[in-house]
């Protein structure tokens, strides 16, 4: 097993664990599948922000990333994060969420950053559990936000304050 940044020449393995996501479940709020360009440009704008993008390999295969990335564009947010995390739908459940989180946690600077925000539509127990399990806290329930194969939708918000900014 390896945790390796992700480079643009992954896009072809995250658009194949996160387009199924898109494609099957409301995990994410996105409709249409990703395409490899759109993928590979945004390993890079994150990568351009100085902002961790890693990968995990299981015998020389993507089958997770992870990614932090802006809360929000404005200056006064620029302490808070938000952290997204997708597996392989063959490999969810086996403990590689909560390692690629062990490792996410270790390339955060709390000098940098001072709070981390998942977003997670809800119900989604197997992700509620391990951002409860990594000391995130809910702090929000909004309510019929988004739409997705005929239903509302709801997001919770879960916090998780690291230390101290500059």
């Amino acid at each position: 097993m390896v945790i390796r940044k992700a480079n643009p020449d992954d896009a072809n393995a995250l658009c194949r664990i996160y387009n199924h996501y898109v494609v099957h479940t409301a995990v994410t709020f996105e409709t249409d599948p990703v395409s490899e360009a759109e993928m590979g440009q945004r390993i890079l704008e994150v990568q351009n922000e100085n902002l961790p993008y890693f990968v995990l390999e299981v015998e020389g295969r993507v089958v997770g990333y992870y990614y932090v990335h802006k809360w929000k564009n404005r200056c006064a947010y620029s302490s808070t994060k938000e952290v997204t995390v997708y597996l392989d739908k063959e490999y969810v459940g086996k403990g590689l969420g909560s390692l690629l989180y062990e490792h996410m946690l270790q390339q955060i600077d709390p000098e940098q950053t001072h709070v981390l925000i998942a977003g997670i539509c809800i119900p989604n127990d197997g992700s509620v559990r391990l951002h409860e399990k990594f000391g995130f806290v809910q702090v929000s329930t909004m309510k019929e936000v988004g739409r997705k194969f005929d239903e509302w939708r709801d997001v919770g918000h879960w916090m998780l304050t690291l230390g101290k900014t500059i």
